[in-house]
């Protein structure tokens, strides 16, 4: 299968225009398809450059709230400077937001108002979910609002944070059938840091490493529509060996039909 990497989850190597095109060098190598510009600064003529020299696509993006909601027209034009026509959100702020409804709603509404305009000029914006979207307001989670109240917004879907907020990861992708062309794949891993006061964790962890169903979920993707599936492991960039832990969810996903 084809597969891409979240930036995000090697941050530390886009400092520099150099350091950016130098990682992306080496996920082609590792058989990586394509990548998500996240985790510096946006940058529309830099990612052209780099997504050129690379020969990787970059087919979606995390950027700024404001410039979505603020410059909406603007920043597809900027995107359209590499091909990309779909604009994501990596996390709706402030995170007070989720625990006051009328502030949320009215966030959420804005949020469809930029979506619609965005697919008025062909373009699409993507929610990047963590696990706060799966807090209940009576019967009803905000993700359930997102979902039928704002319906030109499409998903990355995360489904470590969908495990982690306590959903049926493979009805949700079912639930979003034609709205989850982006996947965010990671894995969730149970880890016990101390023996003698037994507390279970999970963590992020490489594609294969921990006990998320890949071969399962991805049927039901490919099912539901999805175009691109972005390995992304928030802790990557924190840890001394940060490329081996992307190849290794590269080795993993190869091998999947």
């Amino acid at each position: 299968m084809e597969f891409g990497l979240n930036m995000y989850s090697i941050r530390h190597r886009m400092k520099t225009e150099g350091d950016f095109l130098a990682a992306c060098h080496e996920l082609r190598e590792m058989g990586y398809s394509y990548i998500q510009f996240s985790g510096a600064p946006f940058d529309a003529p830099m990612i052209q450059r780099v997504s050129e020299a690379s020969r990787l696509p970059v087919p979606l993006t995390h950027v700024p709230l404001t410039r979505i909601l603020q410059d909406t027209d603007r920043l597809f034009e900027e995107h359209l400077m590499f091909g990309c026509k779909y604009i994501g959100l990596g996390a709706m702020t402030p995170l007070s937001l989720f625990f006051d409804l009328p502030k949320c709603h009215e966030a959420i509404d804005a949020l469809e108002t930029a979506a619609a305009r965005l697919a008025q000029k062909g373009g699409k914006l993507f929610y990047h979910n963590h696990a706060l979207e799966f807090i209940k307001h009576g019967n009803t989670t905000v993700l359930d609002y997102l979902i039928e109240k704002a319906p030109h917004v499409h998903f990355t879907l995360d489904v470590y944070w969908a495990q982690v907020g306590g959903a049926d990861v493979c009805s949700l992708i079912d639930r979003l059938a034609g709205r989850v062309e982006c996947i965010h794949l990671k894995d969730y891993q149970i880890t016990v840091p101390d023996p003698e006061n037994i507390r279970y964790e999970p963590v992020f962890a490489p594609v294969g490493d921990g006990n998320m169903d890949f071969p399962k979920l991805i049927k039901h993707a490919r099912a539901a529509g999805t175009e691109y599936f972005f390995v992304e492991q928030d802790n990557a960039s924190l840890l001394p060996d940060s490329m081996e832990q992307v190849a290794k969810s590269a080795r993993y996903l190869r091998e999947i039909e």
